[in-house]
């Protein structure tokens, strides 16, 4: 019965898949323009997801090489899984940045005259290394022969690694000094938080998955002890996020306070209030110990932090987007464009915007749901395999079993 449960998911994700593979070649053929991305508004879902998966990929990665970094033995159990749903994560946030390129061959350009100047490079260079030290820490962790020191090594460099790969990421953003909501040295510490606490909570409700469905059993005083990390995290976060918002409310500065009212009272209020929402009741239903030892209300919490992290993503990247660099009469070009081609079928009667405007189309949502059908098929197929009886070093978790 669990196996027929099995084949039945790997068939609705590859399902999923194959449609937004037919989305992406839809948005090849026909371009961009098939997106809500437009002059003012140049990014979007895509991006959003990069940054939110980025994000989990680092967490992930951070809590197992801390594990065997510091040995702590509570944590070991969690390693393996929290290395595999790293892999995975940072190779969905690759395939995100692929579709937003439009032109796919371009990104060789990246190789063959890269500007090392730019946070843009710098963050395909972090990227690279860090997949390639994950993938190499899988490998070692499912080796029998290897030993703690080996392990040990890799991790101590997957560590920073982690931290900067996040860290880069907030530096594309953080510093663009035309970008105020962006332009900010607590951007790339309020990134690093954002992934530790986004990945932590995935990695309980994957494991909460695991030892449910019976591939991987996890003792309940790891659920406790990682909610109680989480809800450290959680109370970080929302401080760095009050304290941005301090910084820009508190001076009153004309500049700044028309982005701060997308936030606070505009388009965006619904993410930024949602999101903080989200951040305050996982932290309630944690901060109790009683709480904690109910993986169940482990994995809510888990889940709403998930949530409202997506929700931050949203609202930090459209804050800086949707009022133009250039503010002035007549505004900003939004463009025209033919529908069908070479028919005046479809048009934009006012050719100016003072203010940007998004929706994801079709193709995009179609492409992001691929995208996540086909991590979540990578990530079955990879646990199958790798966590599957009798795989676990004995020095991954002392309080850890597999049932078949």
């Amino acid at each position: 019965m669990r196996d027929k449960g099995y084949y039945l998911w790997l068939g609705i994700l590859s399902v999923l898949s194959v449609l937004g593979l037919g989305a992406w070649i839809y948005q090849v053929t026909h371009g961009l323009v098939v997106t809500g991305m437009r002059n003012i508004v140049t990014w979007g879902l895509y991006i959003t997801a990069f940054m939110f998966l980025v994000g989990l990929s680092a967490g992930g990665i951070i809590v197992s090489s801390s594990a065997t970094v510091f040995n702590l033995p509570q944590f070991k159990p969690a390693a393996r899984p929290a290395v595999l749903l790293s892999v995975v994560s940072i190779l969905m946030a690759t395939l995100f940045i692929f579709v937003d390129l439009g032109r796919p061959d371009r990104i060789l350009n990246l190789l063959t005259s890269p500007k090392l100047n730019s946070p843009l490079i710098w963050d395909v260079i972090i990227i690279t290394l860090y997949l390639t030290l994950s993938l190499y820490y899988l490998y070692l962790m499912g080796q029998p022969e290897t030993g703690e020191g080996r392990l040990r090594v890799v991790a101590a460099l997957a560590l920073p690694t982690a931290i900067l790969v996040h860290s880069v990421t907030a530096w594309i953003f953080g510093l663009q000094i035309a970008r105020p909501t962006w332009h900010s040295a607590l951007l790339a510490p309020l990134f690093v938080v954002s992934a530790l606490d986004s990945g932590l909570a995935l990695l309980l409700l994957v494991l909460l998955g695991l030892d449910r469905s019976g591939w991987y059993r996890v003792d309940k005083s790891l659920f406790s002890t990682l909610g109680g990390v989480l809800a450290v995290l959680i109370a970080v976060d929302v401080f760095f996020v009050f304290s941005e918002v301090l910084t820009a409310l508190y001076p009153a500065e004309e500049r700044l306070m028309r982005y701060v009212n997308l936030l606070l009272k505009g388009s965006l209020a619904p993410y930024f209030w949602g999101e903080i929402l989200l951040a305050v009741i996982p932290f309630l239903l944690l901060v109790f110990r009683s709480n904690r030892e109910k993986p169940g209300l482990v994995g809510l919490a888990a889940s709403l932090v998930v949530i409202g992290v997506f929700l931050k993503r949203i609202w930090l990247l459209f804050s800086a987007l949707l009022i133009p660099l250039l503010p002035y009469a007549p505004g900003v070009p939004l463009g025209s464009y033919l529908w069908p081609p070479f028919e005046f079928t479809r048009y934009y009667p006012v050719a100016w915007g003072l203010t940007g405007k998004y929706t994801p189309t079709w193709v995009e949502i179609g492409i992001f749901i691929g995208i996540f059908a086909f991590g979540g098929l990578l990530f079955m197929v990879l646990a199958r395999a790798i966590l599957a009886p009798g795989t676990p070093k004995e020095s991954q978790g002392v309080s850890c079993g597999l049932t078949s």
